[in-house]
């Protein structure tokens, strides 16, 4: 890490997809430079921040000096308190105007992650813009940044003077920008700031994984295009095996050289540096001084005893009761980099082959996985979903319609509205709803879906009705009317299932995601836990010790958030064909 910290800028950003461990290299980065002997303050935006636990110490919102370490200070922004008090802003006015149904759209309009992502830039940008004299440290380390879609949004005009139209249903997805603290001229400072390469480093968190190197590069050139072109690559957890006689330990230092090998341009022509995977979970100063730290890492590692290893359920044991009734509709569902795609495939090859007819609906962007299916197991059909072809039709049809009522400076921010995360999932599931009324004959698994959020959002404005019902019916026919919606909320029709990893992060990120679910009135049937070291077994030094503390997160899912669990193994081959696929619903044999 010296490459980057001999001449450090003023300002740090550290961005990444969850999981890679951009928290912990942003406190062992802030670490290092107090200890240098600067003056350090280190700002956490993000909603699972776990920055308390690993520092050891309460945070709050305002700088806390961190015990052990001299002249260094953190905060925890909580973007969802930040969040609801910009919620509160923004509806306040039309309490007194607007109907209950019109309000109940603008808060779900606000329920979204972009309007917790700006409120949180909100909070930051006042230390962006401000000068050393206001904000008096010598460096400001941020753990999370602003994606390009929220920059982009908030730099065009029209986004400063509140809604498009006077109805909820116009409003931009992060609400009338009445709300924000920040004025219009602090905001471009704090732009400024970010893209010059004098005061600030964005700092690309990433690990030697395919599907993280795929969004670091996305995000990479979203940044770019927005002239934030300073910018450094950090690959986390870079593993060399030590038992070059374990075959777990060999195939997975394989695979991540494989990643780094099929790195794209952009990112290869970042500066970069690689952090070995340490043993230890990162709390605790020690452990936080020794992720940059060769020396110190390996007094820190220990040998780990046998561990009494609990019951793993496999697959098949949640397949068993999806399988039972004879149809229905399996949502597969997860952040990105868990291998959705995957379980998805496995799941509708093992309901194939026990003979029953299965649509697998996938929106995977290479749609290897589901290639190499195709034509190799009976009763198994396949169709793909593009995203970027349905986000595109998508987006056409509103601008055609909404965008024709507007001026230019209104179709601009409509345009940039469109391009949320939100709305490409909007897109993806009326592709979707097309295969979904199929569940009440036959199996359909879908690879992805919408989150909670999405869902009400589009059954709040009655999009859904408009997806299903062509022209006006009458009440009596409208009462029979059955939507997507509803569809999911049947736990007779639909069994989602929550996929995530054994590792902090992810596990927080599904929690939240489930927490999503169950407001739109979704009851997630199983967590599936991909890619378990646990469930593979390994006796390399390392990976004993990671195999332990993925037990404890295997334990906080079971106790704490799953009814079902099935934990898939680690392959030490690419779960790709028939063969291997059905091999994760059936590990021992």
């Amino acid at each position: 890490m010296t490459s980057f910290l001999e001449q450090p800028s003023r300002f740090l950003f550290f961005t990444g997809k969850g999981g890679v461990g951009k928290t912990a290299l942003a406190c062992a980065t802030a670490i290092r430079l107090a200890d240098a002997g600067k003056r350090i303050l280190l700002v956490s935006t993000d909603p699972a921040s776990n920055l308390d636990e690993m520092l050891g110490v309460p945070l709050s919102q305002r700088p806390t000096p961190i015990p052990g370490v001299d002249r260094l200070f953190a905060l925890n922004i909580d973007p969802e308190k930040a969040a609801d008090d910009y919620r509160k802003r923004v509806v306040a006015p039309y309490l007194a105007i607007w109907s209950e149904t019109q309000i109940a759209e603008l808060r779900e309009q606000l329920a979204g992650a972009c309007t917790v992502e700006i409120a949180a830039f909100d909070e930051f940008a006042e230390l962006l813009a401000g000068d050393e004299q206001s904000v008096p440290f010598d460096h400001v380390l941020f753990d999370t940044a602003p994606t390009g879609h929220t920059l982009r949004l908030l730099s065009l005009p029209r986004a400063w003077s509140g809604f498009l139209q006077s109805t909820p249903s116009g409003a931009s997805c992060l609400g009338p920008h009445s709300g924000l603290k920040m004025q219009e001229a602090r905001f471009v400072a704090a732009v400024d700031a970010l893209a010059d390469a004098a005061r600030t480093t964005i700092v690309l968190v990433t690990r030697a994984d395919h599907a993280a190197l795929r969004e670091a590069d996305r995000t990479s050139g979203e940044l770019e295009a927005l002239g934030l072109k300073n910018q450094r690559l950090v690959v986390n957890a870079v593993f060399e095996a030590t038992n070059r006689a374990d075959s777990v330990a060999l195939a997975l230092e394989e695979r991540g050289r494989e990643a780094l090998r099929d790195m794209s341009p952009r990112l290869q022509g970042l500066p970069t540096t690689r952090v070995p995977l340490r043993a230890f979970n990162m709390v605790g100063l020690p452990a936080l001084r020794a992720l940059l730290d060769d020396r110190a890492s390996a007094a820190l590692a220990r040998a780990v005893p046998p561990l009494a290893t609990p019951s793993l359920p496999p697959l098949q044991s949640l397949i068993d009761e999806i399988a039972a009734p004879g149809r229905g509709l399996v949502m597969v569902m997860g952040k990105g980099g868990v291998g959705k795609t995957t379980i998805a495939a496995s799941i509708a090859a093992e309901l194939a082959s026990r003979g029953h007819d299965v649509h697998l609906s996938t929106t995977d962007p290479a749609a290897h996985v589901a290639a190499t299916l195709a034509g190799e197991l009976p009763h198994l059909r396949i169709s793909r979903i593009d995203p970027a072809v349905e986000t595109k039709a998508y987006v056409d049809r509103v601008m055609a319609t909404r965008g024709a009522k507007l001026d230019e400076a209104g179709r601009a921010l409509l345009a940039e509205d469109l391009r949320s995360p939100c709305y490409e999932e909007v897109a993806v599931f009326a592709a979707f709803t097309r295969t979904v009324s199929q569940a009440r004959s036959s199996f359909v698994v879908l690879d992805t879906a919408p989150t909670g959020h999405t869902l009400l959002l589009l059954d709040a404005t009655g999009s859904y009705h408009r997806q299903t019902v062509v022209g006006d019916v009458d009440a009596q026919h409208a009462s029979r009317i059955v939507t997507p919606l509803m569809r999911l909320r049947d736990p007779q029709y639909t069994k989602v299932l929550v996929v995530t990893l054994a590792e902090t992060t992810p596990v927080s990120e599904a929690a939240r995601l489930q927490a999503d679910l169950r407001r739109a009135g979704i009851e997630p049937f199983g967590w599936v836990i991909n890619s378990s070291l646990a469930a593979a077994g390994s006796t390399d030094p390392c990976l004993a010790q990671r195999i332990a503390a993925e037990l404890e997160q295997i334990h906080v899912v079971r106790e704490q958030h799953a009814q079902r669990l099935a934990i898939v193994p680690w392959m030490t081959e690419e779960p790709v064909g028939p063969t291997r696929l059905l091999s994760l619903a059936h590990p021992s044999e």
